[in-house]
């Protein structure tokens, strides 16, 4: 067999023209060269729209070059007679399970290529098993796939993958819907595949903590590569990444940045434990006392943590913007299957809070939000906006609809409209708005999530990803909700696109003075911008506490699947051996606040 599994030689390829515009999109790969060794493990990054995914399809001719060759085994993947051969050596996991799940019955998902493939019943029956396990959805074996979360659906589809067993696993943003111990046990499995059987595994992601433990980073802008190399090469060149609209490892940033400070750390730290080994190594050596300690930071006290002012009322006596009162909610009722997605939820949200949602995979996130504007009916408890409960008056629910707003976690599936401004101007129409009215509540939507006026006559379908989330959530903010929830909304975009998408939500947060709810699996972006942060584990509420007493539990977070963020652990650390630094550290520049300011060179008894 060939050294090299896939080789891409020179590759240009095209998406066809619009058919009524008939304008040609740029190549969405432009003369790339890359090569893919036997056994390695290699992370793709890049902004959206790089050629990352349109790269990914060539690995298993779903796509064929306009130009150049793609080698899978030494196959060319333009011959379409070895198309089986090649497909049967390169396996793929898409960005959307939903593309790829076809059994009404889990453990059949995973078994339906290794049937396509031969592969005897009892060595099946092993291989389903196992992969199940190993993506902790053994216990759903026979559940139908429809009854799953986004991220358990993506895990049933990587199973089915891995129990392939391929010489080479392609994976396009296989963990965006997933928790933290979802990802990490995924990222093993891909690891444990990679080392112990020599699969090939080529990740395409914008975790750059999975990024880190590949053998090999290519980083790719416009369609070609812009710069390649091991995660410590790469991972060293910031601005050049920064300018790929990407982002180091926090572990990374906050050694740089003490290292700006003259405390004197290694720069390539790619982890949260080798920036504590070089970070202790410093406080301890004899230029401890060296730092410029005026280093401008805020204080960790402060919004160092980045979060802009709450508008939250403060008033002891407000009513609830949102109450809960002992909320249930049953799947398969009834039926053998029946299990609570929800249960026995109590709490309060006040006017103008910023709430940060998160939870393990299937922990209830998504079936709670469904209750607060009334797509789904309690089994028990009452739900109440403003003070109301919403099920009073069943007719008029609609109208629950337009005070509380929400953006599903794949907003793209909310459009459908000729253009983007009538997209957007559909919720405003249907409370009655017309004329000028509507005309300005439409653009002042779009200006909030930075849609020029030019794009507002294009097709919504026409827009890039971001684009088409930033169009999904202006039809919602058009209708003015007193409560918006943003289900996941940044999953799958690159740092720079989930920078500007939280940062436009933010704005309007500020602006408007409403409720926002956002779930989200990424710990940075809560620790960031939520005034207060609400744990589910298990269809039950494990917290709901400020961030900084949230994230100051951290064994029990890693306990119920969840994480800190990454400078967090590093503070952790850094007390684990003596140094006397506070547990609620949430950002870059409050932990090097910390570390510079609050005594973090003194090291403890």
């Amino acid at each position: 067999m060939p050294e090299k599994i896939i080789q891409a030689n020179k590759v240009r390829f095209c998406y066809p023209a619009d058919p009524e515009t008939r304008v040609v999109p740029p190549p969405a790969l432009d003369g790339l060269t890359l090569d893919i060794e036997r056994g390695s493990f290699v992370a793709v990054l890049g902004h959206n729209g790089c050629g990352k995914s349109t790269f990914a399809k060539h690995c298993n001719a779903i796509c064929v070059p306009s130009e150049g060759t793609v080698l899978v085994c030494g196959i060319d993947t333009k011959n379409e007679d070895r198309l089986f051969d090649i497909r049967g050596r390169v396996g793929m996991v898409f960005q959307n399970p939903d593309n790829q799940l076809v059994a009404t019955i889990v453990e059949d998902d995973v078994a339906f290529a290794l049937e396509n493939l031969g592969v005897p019943q009892p060595e099946m029956r092993k291989r389903v098993d196992e992969v199940l396990q190993s993506v902790d959805m053994y216990d759903r074996r026979k559940s139908s796939p429809h009854q799953l979360s986004g991220g358990q659906k993506q895990r049933v589809a990587i199973a089915g993958v891995l129990a392939m067993r391929p010489d080479c696993i392609v994976l396009d943003e296989p963990t965006a819907m997933l928790d933290p111990r979802g990802r990490g046990e995924v990222i093993r499995t891909i690891r444990r595949l990679n080392r112990e059987y020599g699969t090939t595994v080529i990740l395409i992601t914008h975790y750059m903590d999975e990024a880190v433990q590949a053998d090999r980073v290519v980083v790719m802008d416009r369609g070609k590569i812009l710069v390649e190399g091991t995660p410590r090469e790469v991972f060293t060149q910031t601005a050049l990444l920064r300018g790929a609209g990407l982002d180091v490892p926090q572990a990374t940033r906050l050694c740089q940045t003490l290292a700006e400070k003259g405390l004197a750390v290694r720069t390539d730290a790619l982890t949260a434990e080798e920036a504590v080994e070089t970070i202790a190594d410093a406080l301890s050596g004899p230029a401890a006392a060296a730092p410029d300690v005026e280093s401008g930071f805020p204080s960790a006290d402060q919004s160092a943590a980045g979060k802009p002012e709450s508008k939250k009322n403060s008033g002891e006596a407000s009513t609830p913007a949102v109450r809960l009162e002992n909320v249930t909610f049953l799947y398969n009722r009834g039926l053998p299957q029946e299990h609570a997605a929800i249960q026995d939820i109590s709490l309060d949200i006040l006017p103008g809070e910023m709430i940060g949602i998160i939870g393990h995979t299937g922990s209830g996130k998504s079936t709670l939000i469904q209750h607060l504007n009334g797509l789904l009916r309690p089994d028990a408890g009452r739900v109440l906006i403003d003070g109301e409960d919403i099920w009073e008056k069943p007719k008029e629910i609609r109208k629950v609809r337009f005070k509380v707003g929400l953006v599903f976690q794949y907003p793209e599936y909310q459009l459908f409209g000729e253009t983007v401004y009538k997209d957007i101007a559909f919720g405003p129409q249907n409370m009655g708005l017309s004329g000028k009215e509507l005309d300005e509540r439409v653009r002042e939507a779009a200006r909030f999530v930075d849609l020029k006026p030019e794009t507002l006559e294009k097709s919504p379908f026409d827009l890039s990803g971001g684009q088409k989330r930033r169009c999904a959530i202006a039809g919602v903010i058009a209708m003015n909700p007193e409560v918006l929830i943003l289900d996941e909304p940044t999953a799958g975009l690159d740092p720079h696109g989930r920078e500007k998408i939280l940062g436009q939500i933010v704005r309007y947060h500020q602006e408007v003075g409403n409720t926002v709810l956002l779930v989200s699996h990424n710990m940075e972006d809560i620790a960031r911008y939520a005034d207060r942060v609400l744990v589910m584990n298990h269809a039950r509420i494990q917290m709901f506490d400020t961030v900084h007493e949230v994230f100051s539990r951290a064994e029990e977070l890693v306990s119920v699947g969840l994480n800190i963020p990454q400078v967090t652990q590093v503070a952790l650390g850094l007390r684990a051996r003596g140094f006397e630094l506070p547990t609620d550290l949430l950002t870059v520049h409050g932990t090097a606040d910390a570390i510079l300011r609050k005594g973090g060179w003194k090291h403890g008894a």
